[in-house]
């Protein structure tokens, strides 16, 4: 029978989603035995039958479920001579379900990299959630997001702004329904967000600090 995204086309066009892993080979101690496709929504899901060698020279055999929604990148604006930070304020359903009062998260701007270079997608992202032409760009670090379940990676970038640099509202695209609020928000009112969690996002925390101890406020 064909299964839809692995020998025929799932809705996004997509075939040989379960050959992802099958040829890694920069562990000696790990061998990839089998890949089953569960879901191919937007993003795809995997369980992946491994052999692990443990310390001892035994050999175990276990699964991983694993969630592929692609790489992303992230940057955050901050005008050194304001002390100030531009964030974005948009609904996330999943933290919502999970604890998160009304689901309105503070965030850094980010977004998929589809098929761009990291640097080339947050620029995009940046002008559509917050409005402002980006100009140069610091590549800080990238990092695994939840490495236990999500394979995704996520490019971190700051760059300065200023009031002038704004080309627009921002608020992200209605096709795709976003509907983001613009934020602006002094240094320390921010990092005393962090301490109280009305900011909760874990990039954006990452991106603050950074800033802090290493970046453009740092004492």
């Amino acid at each position: 029978m064909s299964v839809p995204g692995v020998d025929v086309p799932d809705h996004r066009g997509r075939t040989g989603l379960d050959r992802v892993g099958r040829d890694l080979a920069g562990n000696p101690d790990i061998v990839v035995r089998e890949v089953e496709l569960l879901a191919s929504g937007w993003h795809v899901l995997r369980r992946t039958t491994l052999e692990r060698r443990r310390p001892d020279g035994t050999w175990t055999t276990e699964q991983r479920e694993t969630y592929d929604r692609g790489n992303g990148a992230t940057l955050l604006l901050y005008d050194a001579d304001r002390r100030t930070v531009l964030l974005s304020r948009q609904f996330r359903f999943p933290a919502y379900v999970n604890g998160h009062p009304d689901g309105m998260l503070l965030e850094a701007a980010a977004g998929l990299l589809d098929d761009e270079d990291p640097e080339t997608a947050v620029r995009r992202e940046v002008e559509e959630e917050l409005g402002v032409a980006v100009g140069e760009v610091e590549h800080v670090f990238d990092v695994w997001m939840s490495p236990g379940s999500v394979t995704e990676r996520l490019h971190f970038y700051v760059a300065p702004y200023s009031p002038a640099d704004r080309t627009g509202n921002g608020g992200g695209l209605e096709e795709e329904g976003e509907d983001i609020e613009v934020v602006e928000l002094d240094i320390d009112e921010a990092l005393d967000m962090i301490d109280d969690g009305r900011i909760a996002d874990a990039k954006t925390i990452m991106l603050l600090q950074w800033a802090v101890l290493r970046g453009p406020f740092r004492p």
